[in-house]
């Protein structure tokens, strides 16, 4: 039986103009030597700087794999938890969000599972696909992964260019095989993108 293959990955740290910075790009250089191990068929990138300089960046590793931008990878916030649904911790932080701009969210991120869980069609061979974005996508699709209520989007952080790898099978429960793992990073340069606090 054949697997589809995701393997997640933040961007690499950024500046307040959304630029890589230096530890964004070697972050991303240590992330393409751990990618390189594996047979992997494409990279695929947001549209936002940060996330094609970082696809780019790591794909030098793998040479001869295509990059291309998916318009599904762009950072959004996949859904907007109503009145009685919304935990106390985050009601401010959606303040300003619109009804547009919620449903907009939610279209994007009904077309990122479409596009992106689907299992291999039978005869199709397995495939290992790179999809380099931003934590709210990643929450997404592991909370679309454990099928868990669309709010458990809220609180699964990932650090710049920590992995996540997901496996799709015909008429199988995805397999979320691990998030958002640094092991590829020394300590200096994990756990960045979080806010500051003491950190194992």
């Amino acid at each position: 039986m054949a697997t589809r293959h995701l393997y997640l990955a933040r961007h690499g740290s950024a500046d307040a103009f959304g630029e890589l910075t230096d530890t964004g790009y070697e972050q991303a250089d240590l992330l393409g030597e751990r990618l390189a191990r594996l047979p992997v068929d494409v990279v695929w990138h947001s549209a936002l700087p940060r996330a094609a300089d970082s696809a780019r960046h790591l794909a030098r590793h793998l040479p001869q794999v295509p990059v291309a931008e998916a318009a599904e990878l762009i950072d959004h916030v996949p859904y907007v938890p109503g009145t009685a649904e919304m935990p106390r911790a985050w009601a401010g932080f959606f303040d300003g969000f619109d009804q547009a701009e919620a449903a907009s969210g939610e279209r994007t991120a009904e077309a990122l599972v479409a596009r992106f869980t689907k299992a291999p069609e039978r005869g199709e061979p397995d495939s290992h696909e790179v999809l380099v974005t931003h934590a709210y996508p990643i929450a997404w699709l592991v909370r679309e992964a454990l099928e868990a209520p669309p709010t458990r989007w809220l609180g699964l952080d990932s650090a710049n260019t920590g992995l996540t790898v997901i496996e799709y099978g015909a008429g199988l429960s995805p397999t979320l095989v691990m998030f958002n793992d640094m092991s590829h990073l020394p300590g200096d340069l994990r756990w960045t993108g979080f806010r500051a606090a003491a950190r194992p």
